[in-house]
């Protein structure tokens, strides 16, 4: 084990930290056993006068908590224990293994990344509670990273077989997030501001976790509760860019088209009345894991230094491009003056080439080794806030100057391994795998560059 990775466990360790979201919850609501209190959020530029402080009071109504997404199991507990036995009713779908002990509301696991029938009956629960609300009622809505997958709900016409094979060629395409949740939006009944629909006339409130780029609402678990100003020829535009219209099911391009022929209502939009009851709070972000890890790296010693939190491109590309800098760092004390440590955010992606295992975290590490063979005294590494990369138990991983010599003295091809998408046999064989296990929590990805040269 490389020597600065006791420091780059602990930085790391307090990014995750920090985006807990028991304690996100805990910090963002208040109730003093008729009063709820939702302190103001730090997000108002996105939609003015959606994140007030706001209140409400349960004189009268009945409050139902519902949401999505990996760390839906702890936001729920938080609110449990604010809450207690005023919850009148509540369904929340989270990841297979990402449950908490809750006691009031119901908690579903489902597949992720791609849906599974385990997510369509959690849909059809939160479905089917909604019916119930009233105008006096207040719908707790809890959304983080995931929600797209484990909310699933196909519109009319449409199968679940259908809705996992989109996902699944919409993964493997190199697509962003944005782009795969235009599609989704558009090939369901709850996604795009429907499920708001679905609450009115109730006043909705959601709690969020963003594990999008630049925090757009709409993008988050599809934007279950906030406008939706793509549409149906955006969705038919993007599975062509990406010469996937002869790939997806017939039935979706169908779907798709007749949207786009005016023949299916489209998702509610910006200037729709529906979202005058609608409130939004932003309690963690990728900004606010970075922050953390910046304060834990300083306390270690560091000079930390945040680039970006918007991150993205191709993983291999941008693990290039990260290590440029580290190489920088060290040949000239640029950008910033070792022992330092240098953070970037965001969520690279993947363009799957050949059948291995791995996730974007452990290719840009894997990528990053071939930059900066032989130098010492830096690691660089990438790691998903959520505890899993891809489809693997790995968080992500880390590279160091020895990297390539250890693969070639195991017999270790690391250029094939990188050609075949198959990071992680080669990571784990050699050491550099990071795993956290699940986190409970998701915020994207986290890049770190330590230099311990003076």
């Amino acid at each position: 084990m490389h020597p600065l990775y006791g420091d780059l466990k602990e930085i790391f360790t307090a990014a995750i930290r920090a985006v807990d979201p028991y304690r996100a919850v805990k910090t963002a609501m208040t109730f003093d056993g008729a009063t709820l209190t939702i302190r103001k959020g730090v997000f108002q530029a996105l939609y003015p006068g959606k994140y007030q402080a706001l209140t409400h009071d349960f004189s009268k109504g009945a409050l139902f908590v519902v949401g999505a997404g990996k760390a839906a199991s702890k936001m729920a507990l938080a609110t449990e224990e604010i809450f207690g036995e005023t919850i009148t009713e509540g369904v929340i779908v989270t990841k297979y293994g990402y449950t908490a002990p809750l006691k009031k509301i119901r908690q579903i696991e489902a597949g992720h990344p791609v849906p599974d029938q385990q997510g369509l009956e959690g849909a059809k629960e939160i479905e089917t509670l909604l019916r119930e609300s009233g105008p006096d009622d207040l719908v707790l809505v809890l959304i983080s990273g995931g929600g797209s997958a484990l909310l699933v709900s196909p519109a009319e016409g449409l199968s679940l077989e259908d809705k996992q094979k989109v996902t699944s060629l919409l993964l493997s395409s190199g697509a962003t997030i944005q782009e795969m949740n235009a599609v989704r939006k558009h090939l369901s009944r709850i996604k795009g501001g429907r499920l708001a629909k679905m609450a009115a006339p109730a006043r909705v409130v959601t709690l969020i976790l963003s594990d999008v780029i630049g925090d757009d609402l709409s993008s988050i678990a599809s934007g279950p509760t906030a406008p939706d100003d793509t549409s149906y020829q955006d969705a038919l535009d993007i599975l062509s860019s990406y010469d996937l219209t002869d790939q997806v099911p017939p039935d979706v391009l169908t779907h798709l088209r007749k949207g786009a022929e005016g023949q299916l209502e489209e998702t509610p939009a910006s200037q729709d009345p529906l979202f005058d009851k609608v409130f939004y709070r932003f309690i963690g972000s990728n900004q606010i894991a970075l922050d953390a890890a910046a304060g834990k790296a300083r306390e270690l010693g560091y000079q930390p230094l945040i680039l970006t939190h918007g991150a993205c491109g191709e993983a291999r590309e941008i693990a290039k491009y990260f290590a440029a800098i580290a190489k920088q760092l060290v040949s000239s004390e640029q950008p910033i003056t070792p022992p330092a440590c240098i953070l970037s955010g965001g969520e690279p992606t993947v363009t799957l080439r050949g059948n291995g295992k791995g996730g974007r975290n452990q290719e840009f590490a894997l990528a990053a080794g071939f930059e900066i063979e032989r130098i010492e005294d830096l690691v660089i590494a990438s790691v998903g806030t959520d505890g899993t990369d891809g489809p693997t138990d790995a968080a992500g991983g880390f590279t160091d100057g020895n990297m390539m010599a250890l693969a070639r003295k195991n017999h270790l091809d690391a250029r094939k391994h990188l050609t075949q998408n198959n990071a992680y046999p080669f990571l784990e064989r050699l050491g550099y795998l990071i795993k956290t296990g699940p986190t409970g929590t998701n915020v994207m990805d986290i890049q770190i560059i330590l230099c311990k040269k003076s």
